[in-house]
């Protein structure tokens, strides 16, 4: 089991074209780790409002009484990927992972395998 900074300095180091990730929780909207962004790219505030994706997409599914779960939201962007995945683990009720990548370097299939390779090996 890895602890919270050793998980999201893997998400940058492992994951092609990583350039920021947070660990978020979608009750309170909070960032409980963050690293990369930069000025031009405020974590805290992305967090923020991935929250309200997070808790919409929820709300929708309940209301059109779909029970399964999400695994991945994918936001893709002319030059960036936002991925979204919401832990299942212990612990993990109520936190996503928050993944930005630059879509020249990524590639989607290998950052999926490795964010979900990062989120069974994470400590909550």
């Amino acid at each position: 089991m890895a602890n919270l900074e050793t998980s999201l300095k893997e998400c940058l180091s492992s994951i092609d074209g990583a350039t920021a990730v947070a660990l978020v929780d979608y009750t309170s909207g909070m960032a409980l780790g963050t690293l990369g962004g930069g000025k031009d790219f405020n974590l805290e505030v992305a967090a923020a409002g991935n929250t309200d994706v997070v808790r919409s997409k929820l709300r929708t599914m309940e209301h059109l009484g779909i029970k399964d779960e999400i695994e991945d939201i994918l936001i893709t962007l002319s030059s960036q990927y936002h991925m979204i995945r919401l832990l299942k683990g212990r612990g993990g009720n109520g936190l996503f992972l928050y993944l930005v990548l630059d879509s020249s370097r990524a590639n989607l299939a290998m950052a999926r395998h490795q964010l979900r390779r990062i989120e069974n090996e994470l400590e909550v």
